[in-house]
C-alpha cells in the first residue's frame, strides 16, 4: 500500500490530482485516519485503464465528427443533385440564363423601336400635319408593343440554354 503522493510521483501527477481522481470512483483507496491509503497494482490498472477508456471515447467523438461530417456532404450533394435536376427540367433557372434571356428579349424590343425610323420615314415625310404624323407614330408602337405582349415565356429554350452551358447539347446529324 502506498500514499497519495508516492502514486503521484508515479503516474507523473501531483497527489491533489489522484485524491480527486479517487473521489470520482477512477482510483480505489482505502482510509486510514485521514490518509488514503492505494493498492500500487490495482491502482497502476486502474489509471491505465481510465487513460484507455478516454482514449476511445475521444476516437469515439472524432469518428462521429467524420460521420457528421460525410452525412453533411452527402446532403449537400443530393441537394446539389436534386437543384441540378430541376434545372435541368426548366423549373428552375440559373441566373446566368435569366439574364441572357432577358438581354435576347431586351435586344429584340432595341431593334424593333430602331428599325421604326426606316419603316415609317418615307412615308410620314409626305405628311404635312404634324396630328397625323404623332398618330402614325403611335399605331407603329403599339404595334412593336402589341407584338412584345405576344412574347410566352419558352421553357425548352431555357433547357437548351443549361444543355449548351453545361456542354450536354449534342450536334444534331445534319441533313443533306
Amino acid at each position: 500500500m502506498v500514499t497519495s503522493e508516492e502514486v503521484a510521483r508515479i503516474i507523473g501527477k501531483d497527489a491533489r490530482t489522484v485524491q480527486i481522481m479517487a473521489k470520482q470512483g477512477v482510483l480505489t483507496c482505502e482510509k486510514l485516519g485521514r490518509k488514503n491509503l492505494y493498492d500500487l497494482y490495482t491502482v497502476i490498472q486502474e489509471y491505465c485503464n481510465h487513460f484507455a477508456k478516454l482514449s476511445t471515447q475521444k476516437i469515439s467523438s472524432m469518428e462521429d465528427e467524420k460521420l457528421a461530417e460525410d452525412i453533411r456532404i452527402k446532403r449537400a450533394k443530393a441537394d446539389m443533385a436534386e437543384l441540378e435536376l430541376q434545372e435541368l427540367k426548366g423549373t428552375l433557372h440559373a441566373a446566368e440564363d435569366v439574364e441572357e434571356m432577358t438581354t435576347d428579349l431586351v435586344l429584340v424590343i432595341r431593334s424593333s423601336f430602331l428599325a421604326l425610323p426606316g419603316k415609317v420615314s418615307a412615308e410620314l415625310a409626305e405628311l404635312d400635319d404634324a396630328r397625323i404624323v404623332s398618330e402614325r407614330l403611335k399605331e407603329e408602337i403599339f404595334d412593336i408593343l402589341k407584338d412584345l405582349s405576344n412574347y410566352e415565356y419558352d421553357p425548352e429554350e431555357y433547357r437548351k440554354r443549361v444543355r449548351e452551358r453545361r456542354g450536354w447539347l449534342r450536334d444534331e446529324p445534319q441533313e443533306e
